[in-house]
């Protein structure tokens, strides 16, 4: 029989990401990308392993996914909202 005794340090890594990918503002697309990347590492070590962390990962993960989606709303309202003050500047002349 295993015991679970250490922690995947790539699920520590993968929730630390996702955290500020939700936080850090266009930054943040890129450490949810990486996020998800080093999650699903830590899952498949887990796995092999047997190390504690898989709850981690899954953290990491969720988080990641969310940020990623935060950050491509607010790419796409910065856009919406440039458009529609350079269209309006350009009627009131």
């Amino acid at each position: 029989m295993n015991v679970k005794t250490e922690t995947n340090s790539k699920s520590i890594v993968s929730l630390i990401f996702g955290i500020l990918s939700i936080l850090i503002p266009l930054v943040g697309l890129i450490l949810g990308i990486l996020g998800i990347v080093i999650s699903r590492n830590a899952t498949r070590e887990i796995a092999v392993t047997n190390e504690n962390g898989k709850g981690l990962a899954v953290a990491g993960l969720t988080c990641s996914i969310i940020g990623i989606g935060l950050q491509v709303i607010m790419i796409v309202s910065y856009i919406l909202f440039f458009l529609l003050f350079s269209v309006s500047s350009f009627e009131l002349h």
